[in-house]
C-alpha cells in the first residue's frame, strides 16, 4: 500500500468516505452504479444519499464510539449504508449470509450494537431475528413491514458536508473470521491503512475501473468498490454468483475488472456460455482467498488470457502478496503454484515451531509484519496475544519462500488432517484429485470417527458423464502421493457448498458426512 497521504501527515485526516464523496461530488453527473435490477445511479445521486442518510444517523445518536451493524445485500443501500455509518465516526459490523439467527445476535451483542440496518435482500432474516432477545433497533433501507424505512425519513433532510469526526487510528469496521457455524472472532480495521489503500492501483483493472460485485459486499468485494469510485470508475452489483449471469454481465456492461474465488472461475471454465461471450473488455481478474488448483489454473490462464492476478491475505494482516498473469504458474514444492511475492511495506517469513526463521524451501508458519495489520482480536487480548507478538501476525497458515522469494502455501496449520502415520494438508490431496479425468471440483474434509481417530473424505462434483468409484480415486492417489493420502471415503455430490465468502464449506461437509 502507499506511504500515508499528505492529509494525515498534517494531522488533518481525510477518511476514505469523505476521500470517495469528494471524487463523487466533482463528477455529479456522472453514472457510478448499476445495481442488480439494472437502475443507473449517478454520482450526486449517491453522493446526496449518503450525506442526508448519515445526517439521519448522526440526529439519532449514532456517532463516534458506536456500532452499527448491517444486515445488507449486494444492494446500492449497502453501500450507502456503510458510508453514512462510517461517516458519523461510528463502526460497521457487516451480518454474513448464511450465519444462524442465533450467531448473528451472538455477534451483535459481542460488539455492542446500537443499531441494526436491514435493506431489502434480508428482510426475512431481520423477521427472525425480531424474534429472539437483546436485538437491538431495527430501521430498514427502504420500503419494509418490519420496521421505519429510514431512508424515506433522510430523504427529507439537506444533503449538508459532515467532516473530521474520525482518526487514523479509529475503528471503521469489525470484520469477522470463521465459516457460517460458531462464534467468529472480531477482527477490527482502523480508517488509516482503509483511506491509504484506495490510492493503490490494481494493474490492469481499468482506467477508469469498471468492477463487477458478484460476491459479498461485506468482504473484499466491498474495498474494491470503494477503490473504483475513488479512482473515477463505476460498479456493476450483482446479488449472488451465477456463472452464466456473470459472463453475460461482463460482456453486456463491459465490464474491466472482477474479483472471484477460485472455485468461481472453475465454475466459468465449466459453462457452456464461456466459448461465445466476449470478454474482450475484461483485463483484469483478482483471485484469492483459498487454494488454487493448479491444473484448474492453467486451463483458465489459456481460457482467459493474460487477466489473472492473485492475492494472498488474511482480515488479520489484509494484503500479504501478490502475483501478476506472468508468475502464475510458477511452481514450487510439490508443483504447488506460487501466491507471489510481498506487497510493497509487507515483510513475510517463515519460522518454523521454535520460533527460529527457517530457510528458503522448507516449510513452517508464514508469520507477517503489515502497516495494514490489526491492532488485535476484539475483546480478546488472550487470542491477540497469541497471534500478534512483537508487531508480527502469525497466520495460522503453513508455507515455504523460495530463493526469489515467492511464497508457496502448504495449507491452514488448523485444517490439517492427522492420519495414522503423519497429515494430510487438504489443499495437496484436491489438488492432486482435480487431475483425475473424472474430478470436475473437489473438497477434502476431515471427520473422527468413534475412537476419535481422524478420516479422509473428499467430496467430488464429477465430470458430466462420470461416475468415479472409491477404488478408483484411492488408487489414482496411491500411485501418486502413497497411501497415506489416500481417502477414506468419497462422496459424489452435484454442487460443492460454499461459505458465504465463497470458500469451500468444509464443516458443512463434515456435519452432512460424519460418517
Amino acid at each position: 500500500m502507499s506511504q500515508a497521504t499528505a492529509t494525515e501527515d498534517a494531522g488533518t485526516f481525510e477518511s476514505y468516505v469523505e476521500a470517495v464523496l469528494d471524487v463523487l461530488a466533482a463528477a455529479p453527473d456522472r453514472p457510478v452504479v448499476t445495481t442488480g435490477e439494472g437502475v443507473v445511479v449517478r454520482a450526486a445521486d449517491l453522493h446526496h444519499r449518503v450525506l442526508r442518510l448519515a445526517g439521519e444517523l448522526e440526529a439519532d445518536g449514532i456517532g463516534p464510539g458506536c456500532t452499527v451493524t448491517l444486515l445488507t445485500g449486494n444492494t446500492v443501500e449497502a453501500v450507502v449504508a456503510r458510508y453514512a455509518a462510517n461517516l458519523t465516526g461510528a463502526r460497521v459490523v457487516s451480518l454474513y449470509e448464511g450465519m444462524s439467527p442465533a450467531t448473528m445476535a451472538h455477534i451483535m451483542a459481542s460488539v455492542d450494537s446500537s443499531l441494526l440496518l436491514v435493506d431489502g435482500q434480508r428482510q426475512r432474516t431481520a423477521r427472525e431475528l425480531q424474534e429472539l432477545a437483546d436485538v437491538p433497533r431495527m430501521l430498514s433501507l427502504g420500503p419494509g413491514d418490519f420496521a421505519e424505512d429510514v431512508l424515506a425519513r433522510a430523504a427529507h433532510r439537506p444533503a449538508r458536508p459532515m467532516r473530521g469526526r474520525v482518526g487514523p487510528d479509529d475503528h471503521c469496521r469489525i470484520g469477522h473470521t470463521g465459516g457460517t457455524t460458531g462464534i467468529p472472532k472480531g477482527i477490527p480495521a482502523t480508517h488509516g491503512p482503509l483511506r491509504r489503500g484506495l490510492d493503490f492501483r490494481f494493474e490492469n483493472a481499468g482506467v477508469p475501473p469498471r468492477l463487477l460485485v458478484c460476491t459479498s459486499l461485506s468482504h473484499i468485494a466491498g474495498f474494491l468498490v470503494d477503490q473504483a469510485l475513488y479512482q473515477n470508475g463505476s460498479v456493476v452489483l450483482r446479488h449472488a454468483f451465477e456463472p452464466g449471469e456473470v459472463l453475460a454481465a461482463v460482456e453486456r456492461e463491459r465490464v474491466t475488472h472482477t474479483w472471484l474465488l477460485p472455485p468461481l472461475i472453475y465454475q466459468l471454465l465449466d459453462h457452456p456460455d464461456l466459448a461465445t461471450t466476449d470478454l474482450s473488455s475484461l483485463t483484469r481478474i483478482t483471485y484469492g482467498g483459498t487454494a488454487a488448483s493448479p491444473t484448474r489454473m492453467r486451463r483458465a490462464a489459456e481460457v482467459l488470457g493474460p487477466v489473472l492476478y492473485g492475492i494472498y491475505g488474511q482480515s488479520e494482516a489484509q494484503l500479504i502478496t501478490t502475483v501478476s498473469p506472468a508468475e502464475l504458474l510458477r511452481t514450487g514444492p510439490g508443483g504447488r503454484l506460487t501466491v507471489g511475492r510481498a506487497a510493497p511495506g509487507v515483510e513475510v517469513v517463515i519460522r518454523g515451531a521454535d520460533g527460529t526463521d527457517l530457510p528458503p524451501g522448507e516449510p513452517g508458519e508464514i508469520v507477517v509484519r503489515s502497516p495494514a495489520a490489526m491492532p488485535g482480536y476484539w475483546k480478546q487480548p488472550e487470542l491477540t496475544a497469541q497471534v500478534l507478538r512483537d508487531g508480527w501476525v502469525h497466520t495460522g497458515d503453513v508455507g515455504c519462500l523460495d530463493e526469489d522469494g515467492y511464497l508457496y502455501i502448504v495449507d491452514r496449520i488448523k485444517e490439517m488432517i492427522v492420519v495414522v502415520g503423519g497429515h494430510v494438508y487438504p489443499s495437496e490431496l484436491e489438488d492432486l484429485l482435480l487431475g483425475h479425468p473424472t474430478v470436475a471440483q473437489c473438497t477434502v474434509f476431515g471427520t473422527r470417527d468413534e475412537d476419535a481417530v481422524e478420516r479422509v473424505h473428499a467430496a467430488v462434483v464429477p465430470v458430466p458423464g462420470q461416475r468415479p468409484s472409491l477404488p478408483e480415486i484411492r488408487d489414482y492417489v496411491t500411485t501418486r502421493k502413497g497411501r497415506l493420502y489416500a481417502p477414506d471415503a468419497l462422496h459424489l455430490v452435484d454442487a460443492l457448498p460454499l461459505t458465504a465468502v465463497g470458500k469451500p464449506d468444509r464443516r458443512h461437509l463434515a456435519d452432512r458426512f460424519p460418517g
